[in-house]
Formats: C-alpha cells, sequence, structure tokens
C-alpha cells in the first residue's frame, strides 16, 4: 500500500511534527542528577516519532476559532503526553509485551520495566501540568474544563476504560457493538478531546460543538479500522510495530467480524460522514477534511 498525503497535509504534519519534538526537547532536558535515565526513557518515547495524528487534530480544530497557535501547540503537547504515556504501558510485558514501537525498541527493552513505567506516569502527569499552566490560557475556566475533559478522556470512561476491554479481549468473545465500543473508548476518545479541545480554547458553547464531536466520532472510528487493517496487511518496517498481534491474541476485531473489504468499505463510509459533519464551516475546516481522507490511505 502506498500512502497518498492530501496536498497541503503533509507540510502541516511536518510543521506539527517538528513543534511537538522541539518543544519535548526543552521540556526534557536531561537533568544532572539520579533522575537522568527517567529523562532519557522519557526522550526516547516521545521525540523523533509517530504519526503525530492527536496534535494536528488539536492545531486543526483550534484553526477553525483562530486560537493562537502557540497556545494551542501546548494543547497538543499535553495530548501527545497522553498518548505516549498510554503507549509506553501498552507495551509492558503485564498487557500487549511488545518488542517494537515507532521502528525502535520499546521504552521497557530499551531501558526497564521500572523506568518505563514511571516514564509513562511522569508523562501523564506533564500533560495535566501543561493544561493547567496560565500560558496554556489565560482564562482558568478554559483551563479547568480542559483538564476535565482529558481526564474523563483518558480515564476509566475513555482511554483506560478501553484498555480493559481490550485486556479482556483475549479471554472473552466480544460481538461487534461491543467492539465498537472498546474501540470507542481506546482509540476514540482521545480523538474526540483533541475537537473538543480546539472548541473549548475557542470559548464555543456547548451546543455548538456538536457537528465536531460528530467528527471526532467517525473519524475516531475510522482511524481504528484503518490500524485493525495494518495489523493484518501492513508490514512491520512501514508500520513501525508488530503486526498480526490482534489474531495471534485471538482478539475480536473491527477487521475479524466485518471481513477487509467490508472493513475498508465501512471506514470510507465513516470517512465520508466526518467530512460531512464539516459542511457548515468554510476553507478554515480543510485541513480537518484532509485528515480525514488520510485516515484510510496511511500505511502506519
Amino acid at each position: 500500500m502506498v500512502t497518498v498525503v492530501p496536498l497541503g497535509l503533509k507540510p502541516a504534519l511536518d510543521r506539527v511534527a517538528a513543534d511537538v519534538d522541539r518543544y519535548f526537547d526543552h521540556l526534557l532536558a536531561l537533568p544532572d542528577d539520579a533522575r537522568r535515565p527517567l529523562y532519557e526513557a522519557m526522550r526516547h518515547a516521545t521525540i523523533g516519532g509517530g504519526k503525530r495524528m492527536r496534535p494536528l487534530l488539536v492545531c486543526a480544530a483550534c484553526d477553525i476559532f483562530h486560537v493562537d497557535r502557540l497556545r494551542a501547540m501546548r494543547v497538543s503537547l499535553a495530548i501527545e503526553c497522553i498518548h505516549v504515556y498510554s503507549l509506553i504501558h501498552d507495551d509492558l510485558p503485564c498487557m500487549d509485551d511488545d518488542d517494537l514501537r515507532r521502528g525502535r525498541p520499546t521504552v521497557h527493552k530499551a531501558f526497564d520495566e521500572a523506568t518505563a513505567v514511571l516514564a509513562g506516569d511522569a508523562l501523564h502527569a506533564l500533560a495535566f501540568e501543561t493544561l493547567a499552566d496560565p500560558e496554556t490560557h489565560p482564562d482558568p475556566f478554559v483551563r479547568v474544563e480542559l483538564v476535565a475533559e482529558l481526564a474523563k478522556a483518558s480515564g476509566p470512561a475513555g482511554m483506560a476504560g478501553g484498555q480493559m476491554m481490550d485486556l479482556a479481549a483475549e479471554k472473552e468473545t466480544f460481538d461487534l457493538p461491543t467492539v465498537t465500543r472498546l474501540q470507542q473508548l481506546k482509540t476514540g476518545a482521545l480523538i474526540g478531546f483533541c475537537l473538543e479541545a480546539g472548541a473549548i480554547m475557542g470559548h464555543v458553547a456547548q451546543e455548538g460543538r456538536t457537528r465536531l464531536r460528530g467528527y471526532a466520532r467517525d473519524i475516531g472510528l475510522a482511524f481504528q479500522i484503518a490500524d485493525d487493517l495494518l495489523d493484518v496487511e501492513g508490514d512491520t518496517g512501514a508500520t513501525g510495530k508488530a503486526v498480526g498481534k490482534d489474531a495471534a491474541a485471538g482478539k475480536a476485531t473491527l477487521v475479524s467480524l466485518l471481513g477487509p473489504k467490508r472493513a475498508r468499505q465501512q471506514a470510507e463510509l465513516l470517512v465520508d460522514q466526518a467530512v460531512a459533519h464539516l459542511s457548515s464551516f468554510g476553507p478554515e475546516a480543510d485541513l480537518l477534511r484532509a485528515i480525514a481522507d488520510y485516515v484510510v490511505a496511511r500505511d502506519r
């Protein structure tokens, strides 16, 4: 499979990736004391890898409401901290026991399990420290809402709950509605926060967020179907991680339940629905439209 990146999307991805790397490089400067291995592990996990799709979604949503770029990047950094912490913990022997992530050894392999746990914990804390800082937004009510929404999206009613269901999927037989619910929590909740964050930063009232929430819901599920397809059809060299894991673990996925052809059709339908949710927006939402098209075309 060859990834077709829509015109304008690649420069946006490259810019966000460079900005995220620069922020992490600054925040995670190596100390000259016994904490140094912890910082090295955090840098190993955060700098120079990943799709940076969540930070890009935050920036794209913030662009709609003309949010200052530096403030948008601080929220992007927070969501990437949560995402990377989840990957570190997900890769541990007590969970998926993976050796490869983003084309290099997982943190517990490059360092050790204890350091990996602490690196994930520290990134989790750094996310909320970043959102609570007045530099993220001068309005304390905006900062509180950002903290509350990210906590909800990453906790038992969001990503962590989805991960618990994912662990249970190795021992239980899940039907399509249950697998869909699992993915809405494990993957979709954080993607939903990315769009919600743009509206929060732009002082958009709750009733004005419906279309963005619809976009996030559809794009989140399409993103997961694409991931499941890559686990079945992808190549480790392109994805930067092991493939075929779900089948080996006996997990039901959207692809195993629907079949690759129907799953791809469903992902394409979800992308169309996601773009339709943006019909009331003009060119300011073009980056979100491009992201939707890219979600099912990517090879990693």
